[in-house]
C-alpha cells in the first residue's frame, strides 16, 4: 500500500516517536510510506525527518508559517494528486482539521490516531471541540488508550468507526549504561536523581512535581526537568521562590532522551492527562522505577505491581511516593523488573503493526 501520514511535529515528543515507529514499520513489511511534515520554516522538525529517512521513510517538509491554511492546503492537493495514496492518516490537531478534507474530497480514505487532548484554557477547548467534530468524518479513528475511546464515543464520533489501539515500543536508539548516562547529563557518579520529561505545559504537571520538592527536603536528591514549553519562566520563578536553588535543573529539550534515562535512580510522570504516553514506555525500557500519576491510559499501562501510582495534582502524595522509592531501593527495582517484563511482553511493535494494517486495509477496501 500506499501511506501518507501527515503531521506538524513540534519538539521530538510522544506523537513524533508514534510516527517514526509506525512509519518506518510498515516501511519494513513492504509498504511505500511518506511522511509530509507541515512546518513554519525551512530546516525546522530536521530531527524527526532524518529519524525517518533512516528507517526509509521518503519525507517532505510543507513550509507553511502561521495561518496559511490555503497554501498547505494546496500542498497536501499536489501530494496526494502525486503519490496516490491507499490512505492518507493524520496526527495532531493542524493536519485533523486543515489536511484530512483535502484527501477526504479527493477519495482518499483518512485515518487519524488521538493521541490524547491537552485540556486547559478555552481556546484549547474549542480546538479540542473542533477536533472531534472532524473525526466523525474520518473513516477510522484510532484511540490510543480507552479512556479516549469513551471520550470520542461522547463527542458523537461513530462507535463503529473508532479502534482502540494503545501504543507499542521500539528501541529507537541504544540506551547508555548508567556511568556513561549520568556523565552525558552532567550528574555525580552517586547521588539519588529523579527525572521528569516532558512538555512545560499545564497538562504535563511539571508544576506538581516543583512543588512536591519541597516536602522532600531532608532527602539529597537533585530533580532534572527535560523539556521545554510555555511554562518554562513560570516554573523557574516558582522553584526559585520555594528555595529549590540546585535541586531542580532545567536541561530543555534533550534528543534521544530514552538513551540517558539509565541516569536516574526514578522516572517521575506528574501529568494531569494522557493518552498512552511514550516516554513511559521509555522508562519501562531503560529499567527505572517509575513513579506515575493514574491518567488516562496509564493504569493500562502500569499497575501497582510495576510502578507507584498516585493521583493527579497532588504534590504531597506524589512527594510520598518518590520517598517510597527512595527508602525502599529493593522493591523500586523489583517494580521497575515487572515493568520491562511486561512492557516486552504486551507492547512489542509486531502485532501493533499488524492492527493498523488491518485498519488501513478496511478503509482502502
Amino acid at each position: 500500500m500506499v501511506i501518507l501520514h501527515v503531521t506538524a511535529p513540534g519538539e521530538f515528543g510522544g506523537l513524533e516517536s508514534v510516527v517514526t515507529i509506525l512509519a518506518g514499520g510498515m516501511r519494513r513489511v513492504g509498504h511505500d510510506v511518506h511522511v509530509a511534515a507541515v512546518v513554519e520554516g525551512p530546516g525546522a522538525a530536521r530531527p524527526f525527518l532524518a529519524s525517518l529517512s533512516a528507517a526509509g521513510v521518503r519525507t517532505k517538509a510543507l513550509v507553511a508559517p502561521g495561518r496559511a491554511y490555503l497554501t498547505e492546503r494546496a500542498a497536501i492537493a499536489r501530494l496526494c494528486s502525486e503519490l496516490r495514496p491507499d490512505v492518507v492518516h493524520t496526527h495532531g490537531y493542524r493536519p485533523d482539521v486543515v489536511d484530512a478534507g483535502v484527501a477526504r474530497r479527493l477519495g482518499i480514505p483518512v485515518v487519524t490516531t488521538v493521541h490524547g487532548f491537552t485540556g486547559g484554557g478555552w481556546k484549547d477547548r474549542v480546538y479540542e471541540w473542533l477536533q472531534c467534530r472532524a473525526f466523525r468524518r474520518f473513516d477510522a479513528v484510532v484511540a490510543v488508550s480507552r479512556p479516549l475511546v469513551d471520550r470520542l464515543t461522547r463527542a458523537g464520533v461513530p462507535r463503529s468507526r473508532i479502534h482502540e489501539v494503545r501504543n507499542a515500543w521500539s528501541p529507537i536508539a541504544p540506551v547508555l549504561d548508567r556511568g556513561a548516562a549520568r556523565r552525558a547529563v552532567g550528574l555525580p557518579r552517586d547521588g539519588f536523581a529523579i527525572a521528569w520529561v516532558g512538555r512545560l505545559s499545564h497538562e504535563k504537571g511539571p508544576d506538581v512535581l516543583v512543588d512536591a520538592l519541597p516536602h522532600l527536603h531532608d532527602l539529597p536528591l537533585v530533580a532534572s526537568a527535560v523539556g521545554e514549553g510555555v511554562l518554562r519562566v513560570s516554573l523557574q520563578a516558582r522553584a526559585r521562590a520555594l528555595g529549590l536553588n540546585g535541586r531542580i535543573r532545567w536541561h530543555g529539550a534533550v534528543q534521544d532522551v530514552a538513551r540517558v534515562l539509565p541516569a536516574f535512580d526514578a522516572f517521575v510522570l506528574s501529568s494531569r492527562t494522557e493518552g498512552t504516553p511514550m516516554v513511559l514506555f521509555e522508562a519501562m525500557a531503560a529499567g527505572v522505577p517509575i513513579v506515575a500519576t493514574a491518567v488516562g491510559g496509564v493504569p493500562d499501562v502500569v499497575s501497582p505491581a510495576e510502578a507507584v501510582l498516585v493521583a493527579p495534582g497532588d504534590p504531597i502524595a506524589l512527594a510520598a511516593a518518590i520517598r517510597d522509592v527512595y527508602r525502599d531501593p529493593a522493591t523500586a527495582q523489583m517494580r521497575a523488573r515487572h515493568a520491562r517484563a511486561r512492557l516486552e511482553r504486551e507492547f512489542g511493535v509486531a502485532p501493533w503493526l499488524e492492527r493498523y494494517e488491518a485498519i488501513y486495509r478496511l478503509v482502502a477496501a
